[in-house]
């Protein structure tokens, strides 16, 4: 007997064309949580070895290609690298930051105590490694770049995270995610704060004047998506005039995103209702009521899910498919050689990542515990939690974003190395340990039965 839901001819399934037989095997793939992460170290490979190729010269004059956008007096210059840094990475935080609306508002991170052992760890680990970055590169032409050993690549621990399956607890996927995501947001709040320009504060005011405008058009019901993309792009425009980073955007317009649905199930179901109790007739309906209840069917089901989850949604696969994997192409770049690894600034990047990073979220954890201000799940060991301190190392994206505004020159390439060996082996450390733990735990268990 067929199944009724895998049958296209069945009544309640829509057609079939001949791009569902063939895309299945692709979205199952995008649907790999660890495919982002695969994605991005293919093109962070390919990065490498060009820019280490006969065609570096090339490869990199690509991405010096300047193109000029003018608004009256202003105008908005940048190379298609800068484009990518500060246009396509404003979508990335823009996600980030509904990623984290989302987890505070409707996930399990809705409870404070649980949700402040998170931001405990992810606060530690920017504070540590920045202090070990400072302490060996104070008064040293690296000094600037104390922000690089702050952030946490979130595709990549969550890549890493999916390899080991079921072999870790839940509550250690859902600590790692929050902490990934609110280091972000703390990292482009450090780029805005310690790496903005001469500030222009007519900008900064005209700015503000598009947010409240939009909370205005939020606060009015209005729902048509082209005016909030007109909206968001203006205020963009003035953020980035205003001489803060224009990537903080992103964080601002996604925390401002509704996280409450419009349309309830109860609704929903009554509006569907309505729909099943004025069928259509076989060669379809004429009738303009009909059609208007078909319509609103439409809105209700759309409007089920709140803003966030929607964009959530649609954007993530652009997010990691497209955005990450051409940072990473744009900016993974760089001469691999002996001098610059052994640079001061090489090791100082490392040992931010490698040591401040572990350290700091377990201090900080730790602390945040000890004086009550957070809660532990039962199934969060602190062997998991030494586990994905490790892996929090991983600082790639967000790191080598913050290196090309702090530094440049060899410096920069040297920081650069840095990023790539102290995420290789906070990856290699993090797996290793939790793979170890949870062998231990499966050993462990038996003997207490």
């Amino acid at each position: 007997m067929n199944d009724p839901q895998l049958d296209p001819t069945a009544p309640g399934q829509l057609p079939r064309a001949l791009i569902d037989r063939i895309a299945p095997p692709f979205v199952r793939f995008l649907h790999i949580e660890a495919a982002g992460g695969a994605v991005l170290l293919v093109f962070t490979i390919a990065a490498l070895l060009l820019s280490n190729s006969p065609w570096a010269d090339a490869f990199f004059a690509i991405w010096e290609t300047r193109d000029e956008l003018r608004l009256g007096e202003l105008e908005f210059g940048r190379s298609l690298k800068g484009w990518i840094n500060d246009g396509l990475m404003t979508l990335f935080f823009f996600l980030v930051a509904l990623e984290l609306k989302r987890e505070a508002v409707l996930g399990e991170m809705r409870n404070p105590r649980m949700a402040a052992l998170s931001i405990a760890a992810a606060l530690g680990g920017m504070v540590a490694p920045a202090a070990v970055y400072l302490a060996l590169q104070w008064g040293q032409p690296g000094q600037h770049g104390w922000g690089i050993a702050m952030p946490t690549d979130t595709a990549f621990v969550i890549a890493c995270l999916a390899l080991l399956g079921k072999r870790i607890p839940h509550s250690l996927r859902v600590f790692m995610l929050f902490l990934a995501i609110v280091d972000d947001i703390g990292a482009i709040l450090v780029v805005a704060i310690g790496y903005n320009h001469h500030m222009d504060w007519r900008m900064l005011a005209l700015a503000g004047l598009c947010i409240g405008i939009l909370r205005g058009l939020a606060a009015a019901g209005i729902r048509s998506i082209p005016i909030y993309v007109l909206m968001g792009s203006a205020t963009w425009l003035a953020i980035d005039a205003s001489g803060l980073h224009a990537t903080v955007t992103g964080v601002i317009l996604g925390l401002m995103t509704p996280a409450r649905r419009w349309v309830s199930d109860s609704r929903l179901y009554a509006i569907l209702g309505q729909v099943i109790a004025h069928p259509t007739g076989n060669q379809g309906s004429t009738h303009t009521g009909d059609r208007r209840t078909l319509q609103l069917a439409e809105i209700a089901a759309r409007e089920s899910l709140s803003p966030v989850e929607r964009l959530e949604m649609a954007l993530h696969p652009w997010v990691s498919f497209f955005i990450m994997p051409i940072f990473a192409l744009a900016n993974a770049g760089l001469a691999l050689s002996w001098t610059s690894a052994a640079q001061p600034v090489a090791a100082a990047v490392f040992l931010g990542f490698a040591v401040g990073k572990p350290a700091g979220i377990l201090l900080f954890s730790w602390l945040a515990l000890r004086f009550g201000l957070a809660i532990r799940p039962p199934d969060l060991n602190w062997g998991s939690i030494a586990g994905g301190s490790f892996l929090a190392g991983i600082g790639f994206t967000m790191a080598l974003f913050i290196a090309n505004l702090a530094l440049v020159g060899p410096v920069m390439d040297s920081a650069k190395i840095g990023i790539f060996l102290a995420s290789l082996f906070s990856a290699v450390v993090g797996l290793a340990l939790l793979v170890w733990m949870s062998r231990a735990q499966a050993l462990d268990e038996p003997r207490k039965i």
